[in-house]
């Protein structure tokens, strides 16, 4: 069954909640079908292609099943058929309440007939004084329309 995510911010959700249950099938279906699909962890490793971003999950999951990724102050850029969005993540593993990063994700997203789909995901981490500064003013989670 092909889920058909209505807006970007369903796929971005439906992203973060796979990663939180290791769930690398629901992981997968957020992506498009496109060869140059592309997956940048913050250790600098590029991954393009379903196969190699689909092992490297895997991988992933099986090291840290119980991950956990919350968001803050993400910055959007949304068109009729492209949507971008800048978000600060914090990871959480396992237990441990203590988080991990911050590290500056973006995620671009694509609108085709199956809906919308993550077409790449890069993550790096981030100087502290970056994730803590203000963002500049204005309220930065109000989507922005490109013409």
């Amino acid at each position: 069954m092909i889920v058909i995510f209505a807006t970007p911010e369903d796929v971005e959700a439906a992203f973060y909640e796979a990663i939180a249950r290791a769930d690398l099938g629901a992981l997968m279906s957020v992506w498009a079908e496109d060869e140059e699909i592309v997956c940048i962890h913050p250790t600098g490793q590029r991954l393009v292609g379903a196969d190699a971003i689909r092992d490297s999950w895997r991988s992933i999951f099986a090291n840290n099943p119980r991950l956990s990724v919350r968001l803050s102050r993400g910055v959007r850029w949304s068109g009729m058929l492209l949507s971008v969005h800048t978000v600060v993540e914090m990871l959480y593993i396992g237990d441990d309440r203590k988080p991990h990063g911050p590290m500056l994700a973006t995620n671009v997203f694509q609108r085709g007939a199956s809906g919308w789909r993550l077409l790449a995901h890069h993550s790096s981490t981030a100087a502290e004084r970056e994730a803590t500064e203000g963002d500049g003013g204005g309220d930065r989670n109000t989507p922005r329309t490109l013409h």
